[in-house]
């Protein structure tokens, strides 16, 4: 797919000397370097086929100390080096550009350190993948919070690095949010010891939220402080049928007010998103048994009891139904029920995978238009590409709009993603229009640099390259990737 998508040149870099790589080499050990082709396509490869990495080698340290030796010669030599966690991106952050580049992977670092049952915080290292991390803290009586469809493959260190969203945003915020402090390694190969468990700590300026959401840019993330937060002690899920986005947004107001801090997810999705997933995602069945235009996946969680979210979902879906906000809703028997409505939802990118090529946006605009913004945006794809199968979901709860385009059945699948960036600039300017984003949870990366550049006020773009010559003065880490310098 990478050719037909239209994005910035490779960079020129010579080469990497073989009497280099050998140096590289000898800090991690002979098997940690990868130089053969078939070792390194599975760290080259994206899960999208948007972006073929081409690399020197690919390192992978099995500790801080040699994160930072790596850095250190690097910085001496001036060569890039670009951070990779478990490989799942979709805007090309982790993928090596040059033969003179090395993909410096994170997942040997892989070992939970501390878990504070009473501060309730976990400390892990970068490579740790985020399901672990949810297990350990299920193992304590906590949860951790953060939940997203590559949770069973992606690492801490990515997720921070690209500030992950995910389905448990509107009650528990954002990677960022989730995060106390980062232990990072940077350009020079000084590593920053920044492991506090502190919830206070006004101490200047907050490098660690710098470093969050940096792509790998700034420094590279070798471990990390978490919050964990009290498990639920009752949860509810259900599926809710509405006839349109309005009526979706109505039930959002009175499931935030009958739920209050105990929702825990709202999401939005079309008829054709769940046809797609019954068609091609195993174990998915049609939650209720007549079909409707628009579907919400609510989840309401209680520290009290499993009575009380009953209580709760029962009496929000009650007043939705009695408003005429809600056609007809089904509330999840057993757990296992549960996990196969969440497994639908999340299943809901790779579902489309079979149905040809698609056109993706990951776009926020606020919460109350994104009933409008999905009419215009409707309007705009449909009158550039007639039979477009749109299939919009998402968070409707913070205002993020998964907005994937399918190919028309039948359609060129060449054809139509040579249009990718046409339709994106449609989108997107559609998104501006309502003072969103082009980028709500995916990151910048390579895919989105130049928009980013276009878009962003002068002032602001002015700051990020001033602090990216702060902390890289040489840009060696994840050059090109986010902001240009």
């Amino acid at each position: 797919m990478t050719a037909q998508i239209d994005l910035p040149p490779d960079p020129d870099d010579a080469p990497l000397a073989d009497a280099l790589k050998q140096s590289f080499a000898a800090i991690v050990g002979e098997a940690n370097a990868l130089t053969q082709p078939s070792d390194m396509t599975p760290y080259l490869t994206e899960t999208r086929g948007l972006f073929t990495g081409k690399a020197a080698m690919v390192l992978r340290p099995g500790s801080v100390e040699e994160v930072a030796a790596i850095a250190r010669l690097a910085s001496e030599t001036g060569t890039p080096l670009v951070p990779q966690g478990g490989n799942t991106g979709h805007v090309g952050g982790q993928s090596p550009r040059s033969p003179g580049q090395i993909l410096l992977s994170l997942s040997r670092l892989d070992t939970i350190r501390e878990i504070d049952p009473v501060g309730r915080t976990i400390t892990v290292d970068a490579g740790v993948v985020l399901q672990r991390v949810q297990e350990a803290a299920e193992e304590a009586g906590l949860l951790f919070p953060l939940s997203l469809g590559s949770e069973g493959s992606c690492e801490i260190g990515g997720n921070l690095a690209s500030n992950a969203g995910g389905t448990g945003v509107l009650a528990y915020g954002n990677a960022r949010e989730l995060c106390l402090g980062v232990e990072a390694v940077l350009a020079s190969g000084e590593i920053l010891h920044g492991l506090r468990r502190l919830k206070k700590d006004n101490r200047g300026y907050d490098i660690r939220n710098l470093l969050v959401g940096s792509e790998g840019t700034l420094g590279i993330i070798t471990g990390a402080v978490l919050k964990l937060v009290p498990r639920p002690a009752g949860r509810e899920v259900a599926y809710a049928g509405v006839a349109s986005p309005e009526d979706a947004l109505a039930l959002l107001r009175i499931a935030e007010r009958r739920g209050g801090a105990g929702l825990t997810g709202f999401e939005f999705m079309p008829r054709l998103a769940l046809e797609f997933v019954l068609r091609h995602i195993d174990g998915a069945r049609d939650p209720m048994q007549a079909p409707h235009a628009w579907y919400v996946l609510v989840e309401v969680s209680s520290s009290r009891s499993a009575e009380d979210a009953g209580e709760t979902m029962e009496a929000l879906l009650s007043e939705a139904m009695e408003a005429g906000v809600v056609e007809d809703a089904a509330i999840a028997k057993s757990l296992g029920e549960a996990k196969t409505f969440w497994h639908m939802r999340e299943s809901m990118s790779w579902a489309q995978k079979p149905e040809g090529g698609s056109i993706k946006h990951d776009v926020a605009v606020p919460v109350a238009l994104v009933p409008a913004f999905l009419r215009a945006a409707d309007a705009a794809v449909l009158d550039a590409i007639p039979g477009a199968r749109i299939c919009s979901f998402g968070h409707l709860g913070d205002g993020n709009v998964h907005y994937n385009i399918s190919q028309p059945v039948g359609a060129d699948t060449e054809a139509f993603l040579s249009r990718w960036r046409e339709i994106n600039e449609r989108v997107h300017a559609i998104v501006a229009e309502m003072d969103g984003t082009f980028s709500a949870e995916h990151g910048i990366g390579l895919l989105k640099r130049d928009e980013l550049a276009r878009t962003k006020p002068a002032a602001e773009m002015d700051l990020m390259r001033a602090i990216k010559r702060v902390f890289d003065p040489n840009n060696i880490l994840n050059p090109g990737k986010l902001v240009q310098i």
